[in-house]
Parts: C-alpha cells; structure tokens; sequence
C-alpha cells in the first residue's frame, strides 16, 4: 500500500474530485493507504484540517504557513509558541509546515520568507516534529538556513531542485520526496537525481490538487495518483512496485513517527 506523503484535501479545486470522503475512499481503492493534508495558512486551515484528519483514521494533517503566504499579517502574528500550542494539542497533527522560501513568486518578502522558515524549524524542533520544506529557486538561501539547526529532521518535499540541493540535504539527514513532476517527460535531469537518494530515504507525493501524474498531467490531482508516481520511481530503482510501495511507506512511518499507522 501507498502513502501519500503530501497532499491537499482542502485546496481549490480538489473539489471536482469530490468531498473529502470520497477522495479518501478513492485513494484507498487505488492501494493508498494514507496521507497527509498538508497546511498552508494556519490562520485559516487549521480546524478544517484537523476535522478531516479526525474523521478518518488514515489522514493525517501539519500546522504552517507557505512561503507563499509569509507576508501576510495573519500569518505573521503567529508565534513560535502558537505553532507548537498547536502542533502539541492532537496527534492528528505530524508535521511542522509547509514552510521554506520561494523566490521563483516571491509571492512574499524575501526577509518575511526566511523569517517565518526560521521560526517554523525552531517550532518543529520545540515539538519535536519533522519539518516539511518548499524551495523553489533558492537552494543556497534554504541550505544555509537549515543548516544553522543541527537537530532538524524532515523531508525536501514535491523535490524538484538540483543533484547538490538533493545531496546537500541527504547528508543533513533528510528525506526526499518526488511528486508527479519525475514522470514528466522532459524531466529527465530529475530523474537522475532520483537515483542518487538512498532508498531509505526516498518518499513519494502528489502535492494534490496540483501536478497529476502521467497519463493525468493537466487534470486536477488526487491521493490516487500517487501509486502512478510511485510505479514510475519503482521501475527507475528497479524494484517492483510492491516492495517500492512497501519501503516508502516504512520511510513514511519512521519520519512522521506520530501515525501510528502500523496499529491501524
């Protein structure tokens, strides 16, 4: 069975997929036998995440704010200690972020960007949680703030960067995360990087409702499409695509140690 390492059920237009539960119920048929639901702004997500999370046994949820979303005073007004408040108050919640830096939109401030990063690695530190990074045209910036925390763990997440930004990462401990863009057709210096990452330290992800998959590239996304990535990377490893199935679910459990998926 899969897991879906990245996902959003909330997000515009995953709607044209269904509610939530039939989503859920889609993606279990497909031999996905979880996923995360991923936080973008904490301000506004966060009880809508949480009752998803709480209403089936296979989905679990993360408190932070996109890179996208770090200049916004809502976002911003939230602490360190708030973040932590809420990652410690379920144990639907397994993650800090998403958080990073995108200077591809620059969507936000630069400095607002690197600010909020920080406090959201401080955070899952504090919690002791798994961090969830976006980069995207700011490798060295990213590298060089995560490097400042030594006890950091967590994934490079929907990975699109560079063999270094990959590598650089691996030897910090972190794990890797590919989503439907390595089935791309003209990604083929990604897929490369792929078989760089350590098998213990490969994840797989659709980022839904963005980036489906080939044959589904264009449509919306959903947690289904992840096994169609997870093949894919099964034949690049040379391995089947159950034990592919099998060792990105045991890395999912062994970095996001709060599911408990193996007592489900």
């Amino acid at each position: 069975m899969w897991i879906d390492s990245h996902c959003h059920l909330n997000h515009s237009g995953i709607e044209e997929k269904g509610a939530p539960s039939e989503i859920i119920a889609a993606a279990k048929k497909a031999g996905v036998s979880g996923m995360i639901s991923v936080c973008c702004r904490i301000s506004e997500e966060m009880d809508e995440l949480l009752a998803i999370a709480n209403n089936h046994d296979n989905v679990w949820c993360s408190v932070g704010t996109h890179p996208h979303d770090a200049g916004l005073d809502a976002e911003k007004s939230i602490s360190q200690a708030d973040i932590v408040k809420i990652a410690n108050s379920s144990d639907k919640i397994i993650a800090i972020g998403e958080t990073g830096l995108d200077y591809y939109y620059d969507n936000s401030p630069r400095d607002e960007q690197q600010s909020s990063f920080r406090k959201h690695i401080k955070a899952a530190i504090e919690a002791g949680l798994p961090i969830i990074i976006h980069t995207r045209d700011a490798e060295q910036d990213t590298i060089n703030i995560m490097r400042e925390y030594s006890e950091l763990r967590g994934v490079m997440h929907c990975f699109s960067g560079s063999s270094d930004l990959a590598q650089k990462a691996l030897d910090m401990g972190f794990y890797i995360s590919f989503s439907g863009i390595v089935t791309f057709k003209k990604a083929e210096e990604l897929r490369e990087t792929a078989k760089i990452v350590p098998l213990d330290r490969v994840l797989v992800e659709t980022d839904a409702p963005f980036l489906a998959p080939a044959p589904y590239r264009g449509k919306v996304n959903e947690p289904a499409y992840v096994a169609k990535t997870g093949e894919f990377l099964a034949e690049l490893y040379s391995l089947s695509a159950e034990e592919f199935a099998k060792i990105t679910s045991d890395n999912f459990q062994r970095l996001f140690n709060r599911c408990h998926l193996e007592q489900r």
